[in-house]
């Protein structure tokens, strides 16, 4: 069975990754959506999700309400880095799915996820004007599932195995 993480242990994971150096910072909206990716991708090559906190439709695409209540302050602007991440608080196979997605979806703007975000099945399913539905992890996994090559889940329990 594979580990289950906290959202703000995935949140803080994206968030190191960050080279604020280049100007490379990720605001409370981009942080939503790699979440929202990072979830999706686990299930497909995990076949579990990272966390079990719900992700919900809002007007802006995925949103994790306890990480966007506890980073809101920061508005738009770049969320500083944690100082204190351990990554072996992360499994290996784990940190290939976080550093993929972060890698691919981080180099997008955060209006851009968005946009890519209402542009698929999961948010457009769940999303109704005025409500915060939830998006299931159902619909996560047949979304992500044919998004995810076969290949790639099985890389992931090579790793895993080890």
């Amino acid at each position: 069975m594979p580990k289950l993480y906290q959202p703000n242990q995935i949140a803080r994971y994206f968030l190191a990754k960050a080279d604020d150096e280049i100007g490379d910072q990720i605001s409370n909206l981009k942080l939503q959506k790699l979440c929202y990716y990072a979830q999706g991708v686990a299930v497909a090559a995990r076949k579990e999700p990272f966390f079990r906190t719900a992700i919900e439709a809002w007007a802006h695409g995925p949103v994790v309400p306890e990480l966007y209540q506890f980073y809101r302050d920061h508005g738009a602007n770049g969320i500083p880095a944690p100082a204190d991440l351990r990554l072996d608080d992360y499994d290996a196979a784990d940190r290939m799915i976080l550093d993929d997605v972060f890698d691919y979806y981080g180099q997008y703007s955060a209006w851009r996820l968005r946009e890519m975000t209402h542009q698929e099945p999961p948010w457009k399913e769940a999303y109704e004007r005025g409500m915060n539905h939830v998006i299931s992890i159902d619909a996560l996994r047949d979304y992500f599932s044919a998004e995810v090559a076969a290949d790639y889940a099985q890389k992931y329990e090579q790793i895993s195995r080890r």
